[in-house]
């Protein structure tokens, strides 16, 4: 077990922190996504929405999420990755909560893209503080375990669901948003700003103001490939895993499985059992082999299995294909967290990951809608199929990442300190 974990107890005070602020961020983003994915259904027959409509509501989200995303990789840079962290995880957490009180769609709308815009946020400060904290040899390990807090908070919103809607209804749910913001305020003291970003900030205090340099050159290539790549893979993602809980409650006559919701539940946790084991094998793997291989093949592996997910009928081998779909179809995440971080300078490195993420959610942001639309002509087992071209595309962009030698540039040199 020490082999195992051994890097994870060697690491400093400064660097635990910054792991657990940064996985509790993302598991509790990830929580609001399962959220709302498990009471569409509800909300859909409440405010008389169709499935196109649902759909379009989490597009809507992820567009804000984008501009949210560009917004605070560029406030990271300027102001440091912690207050970048901290105000969106802030805002997207009392925007869940807001979401209960919503009266109408377009009420419920506007909570969604102020969710939104904290969301976009999340992602870029706590992967660039993750990765300026951690040293190369470690990094792999240490993003996926940032990752993995997504499959937790996936299980955690699906256990919210299944206690607090059958007794108090859907809008209740969303109360639990606001959970995050108070654990964010405790955190918030014992946070402080990567030794690589404060030297950067001494040494060259002008240098962020050169976001030009991103989009030319070498830098320029890696933001088209980062990008692209990172917005099929989300089209895949959010196409996919926006509509499996309601795959799996629909009745058998509209193309669904016909689960209760506490059923849906319960398979999706154990769905996410899959999903954190993928990205946690994914850290080892790309600090072990490469990362660009290892990325590459999870995304081939997910568009295999989706189809089979789509169109098999018995629970049993869906309970053995759904961990698997989670372990492929997510884990990759994990690979691009590291990847992106690697490929850019510290001083523009929140700018850049905030963008080449975000544009991604822009590109996907039709992926809910368009599943929903094509849903209603074809049924969701051929409208799903469609996120396995996705992952097929991000794989063959992937092909044409340049890697740099990771353990002798500016993110390798800041050992592991006691």
């Amino acid at each position: 077990m020490n082999g195992i974990y051994g890097w994870l107890a060697e690491a400093s005070r400064d660097q635990k922190r910054t792991l657990l602020a940064a996985s509790l961020g993302w598991m509790l983003d990830s929580m609001d996504v399962m959220l709302y994915a498990l009471v569409l259904g509800e909300v859909q027959r409440a405010m008389h929405l169709s499935a196109a409509m649902s759909g379009a509501m989490m597009s809507a989200t992820l567009i804000a999420a984008a501009l949210g995303g560009m917004g605070f990789g560029w406030f990271a840079d300027r102001f440091g990755r912690v207050r970048a962290l901290t105000f969106s995880i802030l805002v997207y957490s009392c925007a869940t909560a807001l979401c209960g009180f919503a009266q109408t769609a377009v009420q419920l709308l506007i909570c969604r893209v102020l969710l939104g815009l904290g969301m976009g946020g999340e992602w870029a400060s706590g992967a660039t503080l993750v990765a300026e904290t951690w040293p190369a040899q470690h990094r792999g390990k240490a993003l996926a375990l940032v990752q993995s807090s997504w499959a937790v908070g996936y299980a955690l919103g699906a256990a919210v669901v299944a206690l607090v809607m059958p007794r108090f209804g859907w809008r209740a749910v969303f109360f639990a948003g606001i959970v995050p913001a108070l654990i964010t305020l405790w955190l918030r003291r014992s946070l402080r700003e990567p030794e690589v970003w404060q030297e950067q900030r001494r040494s060259r205090p002008h240098a962020q103001s050169q976001i030009g340099r991103l989009f030319r050159g070498a830098l320029g290539y890696s933001m088209l490939i980062c990008a692209t790549m990172n917005a099929a893979t989300l089209f895949a993602w959010w196409g996919l895993f926006t509509w499996v809980p309601r795959f799996l409650s629909m009745s058998t006559t509209e193309g669904g499985r016909g689960l209760s919701i506490v059923q849906t539940s319960a398979w999706t946790i154990v769905m996410q059992v899959g999903t954190f084991l993928g990205y946690i094998v994914f850290g080892y793997l790309a600090d072990r082999f490469s990362r660009k291989y290892t990325y590459i093949g999870y995304l081939l592996i997910a568009a295999l299995l989706v189809p089979l997910f789509a169109f098999v009928r018995n629970p049993n081998a869906l309970l053995l294909i759904g961990p698997l779909v989670g372990f492929f179809g997510t884990g990759y995440f994990s690979g691009f967290s590291v990847i992106a971080s690697e490929l850019f300078p510290t001083v523009l490195r929140g700018s850049a990951m905030g963008f080449v993420y975000n544009v991604g959610r822009i590109l996907s942001a039709a992926a809910p809608y368009l599943i929903g639309h094509v849903s209603e002509h074809a049924g969701l087992s051929y409208a799903l199929c469609i996120t396995s071209g996705a992952f097929l595309l991000a794989a063959l962009i992937a092909t044409g990442l340049r890697l740099p030698d990771v353990w002798s540039g500016e993110l390798a040199s800041h050992p592991m300190r006691k």
